[in-house]
């Protein structure tokens, strides 16, 4: 067999899969950052572009053996790269069918995702130091045709395992539209604690805290006083939701009229997240979920409610609450600490 062939392949193969990953990638985060039905829409297509990744997976296996063969710089990333590729893949399928969802303190999730994030740069590497010629018979109506076919198949593919996880009553038959699996809804007490990337959980004594907001402080017997209500669903990005019943104060009860366009609330960690100021009658400061008080891991004194946002917009042990002239999107789409 001609090597030149083989070569074409490859490159096919290649583009096809930096495609797929660059997909896959997007679509992922696209899902992360929405708690409302978009984000399934999303998934479906993240899930279908895994699948299409899982068929061209032994093509790439052959051109990996080639390049073994050959003694290249660089070789340790590429199969760290093909590593990281791999850890996201089975841990994405056994979050998805439910026969893994928690290995020790980690989620599925999180090693989905943090294997994706990790191999990034190296998709980046990989594509300036293995740089892929492409023909224009590359994009021939043949080729076009190969790629449909192979979106058929993994679309299909997709289908059928769903129709399996849920015909055998697995674990992930009862995932919900973002993925994540219900985990202490209104039970308090077994709700699971989270905190975006490393913010660690600070140890704060009520009587020396205070919130400042609406040009004063308030302590936190005056927070605790309100009672507004609210039953919201806290959706992680790490892979699990939980629904309570919250009670705490209203945001507009405490920004007053001041003016402003956005409002910025400011976690004791530095951490901060900025939302419309229209937006203040639907979020809540929580001091209380069910019927117990806030714990540290919740965010004591008080964490902000966000109904339809993801788990990173609920800003925990909030200190401050302001009003601000940028718009609120004006900020990372998702918290860089």
């Amino acid at each position: 067999m001609s090597r030149r062939p083989a070569i074409a392949r490859g490159a096919r193969t290649n583009v096809a899969l930096m495609v797929l990953l660059a997909a896959a990638f997007l679509t992922g985060w696209l899902a992360f950052a929405l708690a409302t039905a978009p984000a399934r829409w999303s998934l479906l297509v993240h899930a279908v572009g895994g699948f299409a990744i899982l068929a061209l997976l032994p093509w790439k296996s052959m051109i990996a053996r080639r390049g073994m063969d050959r003694p290249r710089p660089g070789r340790w990333a590429s199969v760290l790269l093909g590593i990281l590729v791999l850890i996201s893949l089975v841990a994405g399928l056994l979050h998805s069918s439910g026969v893994l969802v928690y290995w020790g303190p980690l989620t599925a999730m999180d090693f989905h995702v943090g294997a994706a994030i990790a191999a990034v740069p190296l998709v980046v590497w990989h594509v300036v130091a293995r740089r892929i010629r492409l023909r224009t018979v590359d994009l021939s109506r043949r080729n076009l045709l190969r790629g449909g076919l192979l979106l058929a198949a993994s679309a299909t593919a997709y289908a059928g395992t769903e129709i399996v996880v849920r015909a055998t009553g697995m674990p992930g038959a009862v995932r919900r539209f973002t993925g994540s699996y219900e985990a202490g809804s209104f039970m308090p007490g077994q709700m699971p604690v989270s905190s975006w990337m490393f913010d660690a959980i600070p140890q704060i004594e009520p009587g020396s805290w205070h919130l400042t907001a609406g040009g004063r402080q308030w302590t936190y017997d005056e927070l605790f006083a309100f009672d507004d209500h609210l039953t919201a669903t806290l959706d992680c990005t790490g892979g699990f939701y939980s629904t309570q019943a919250w009670s705490g104060v209203r945001l507009d009860r405490l920004v007053g009229k001041a003016d402003g366009v956005s409002i910025r609330v400011i976690s004791d960690t530095g951490y901060d997240r900025r939302f419309p100021v229209e937006s203040s009658r639907s979020l809540l400061l929580a001091t209380r979920f069910g019927d117990q008080t806030l714990d540290a891991g919740h965010g004591f004194p008080a964490r902000l409610v966000v109904p339809g946002g993801r788990g990173f917009w609920w800003v925990k042990w909030v200190s401050a609450i302001e009003l601000d002239d940028l718009p609120h999107w004006w900020q990372s789409p998702f918290p860089l600490q």
